[in-house]
């Protein structure tokens, strides 16, 4: 009978959403397969980090949640550690601001951290691309949900076509690039509404404005409660790293998706089946007037989604990362 293993998960914020999507929500699922979690915020003092990277010789192996570590916190973490297995499901080693240019404060960290690594595991074949040159053992392993979550089909409120949009007051300016687009939809369709479920908010002047509080226990009914689910994003080489939640929140919710071509967008759509990807402003209004004028279409696109979106719950996506955390802990060094 295997042994229960420690792991220690080392991140700068367990409260931030990508934590809680990328590892929190699968903490209870790697308990019962056998790997006990112990959960620390990196501390800001070097004296109070190194105290705690000499604990991880109590523990079986560390999971580092997207933190690069300067020369010396690696080093006293390799010593200590017996295994190092590094989690990111961002462009970390490309400056958000300016991704364009080669960022050394950004690269050199994240080489180092993935060339001391035992294992990495990165969410797509655009993130896994930066770091195979330095480790040869980096797995993909997709982002995933819990289906149930989602899983609701509350009557229709009335005769209006909500398009949804899902996300933190961060990413909203990526909705407002489209404010151009909804305005047109607006002018075009009197019987549309945008539903904005998140912290921040912005008004149209063609058409009305939804403003929904997002909150755990009813984020999924809100969104069920929509037509079409809008997942924008901008084309750069730090956007084409996202590991995208939306375009899989509204497929297993049921929505039609319309979807910008970046990121891992495409690879949770498929394209005329789950929903359109759209790259132009022009791309947008075509695919979401198609959608706002054919209800079956929406119906069976939402179909297909959910059976997309099956694909990625947590029960699954959990399960492989289980396995690939244990098999790691257990090979050499």
């Amino acid at each position: 009978m295997q042994r229960n293993m420690k792991l220690l998960v080392l991140t700068s914020n367990p409260y931030r959403a990508s934590f809680r999507q990328r590892i929190g929500v699968y903490l209870d699922i790697l308990k019962e397969k056998g790997l006990t979690t112990e959960v620390a915020v990196l501390p800001k003092n070097f004296s109070a980090r190194r105290q705690l990277y000499k604990q991880a010789s109590d523990f079986d192996g560390v999971l580092i949640h997207k933190k690069l570590l300067n020369f010396w916190d690696a080093r006293i973490l390799r010593k200590s550690a017996k295994k190092i297995i590094y989690n990111y499901d961002d462009a970390v080693m490309l400056s958000e601001k300016h991704p364009e240019k080669k960022s050394l404060s950004h690269l050199l960290p994240f080489r180092r951290i993935i060339k001391l690594s035992d294992m990495v595991i990165t969410g797509s074949r655009y993130l896994a691309q930066f770091a195979g040159s330095n480790n040869e053992k980096v797995k993909i392993l997709p982002i995933g949900l819990k289906t149930s979550d989602y899983d609701f089909d509350p009557p229709k409120q009335d005769e209006k076509i909500r398009l949804g949009w899902i996300g933190s007051g961060n990413t909203l300016p990526f909705l407002e690039d489209l404010r151009d687009v909804l305005e047109q939809i607006g002018q075009k369709f009197d019987n549309c509404v945008l539903r904005i479920i998140g912290d921040d908010f912005f008004d149209l002047s063609n058409m009305p404005v939804e403003k929904i509080k997002w909150q755990q226990d009813t984020r999924g009914v809100k969104l069920a409660e929509c037509d079409i689910g809008l997942a924008p994003l901008p084309d750069n080489p730090f956007t084409q790293g996202k590991c995208s939640f939306k375009v899989l929140e509204y497929s297993a919710s049921g929505l039609a998706v319309v979807a910008s071509p970046v990121g891992t967008n495409p690879d949770h759509l498929v394209e005329g089946q789950s929903g359109f990807l759209a790259k132009s402003h022009q791309d947008w209004i075509e695919k979401i007037s198609i959608l706002v004028k054919d209800a079956d279409l929406r119906k069976q696109m939402g179909q297909k989604g959910k059976q997309i979106a099956q694909n990625h719950d947590t029960a699954i996506i959990g399960d492989r990362m289980s396995k690939l955390i244990t098999n790691c802990l257990n090979g050499q060094r």
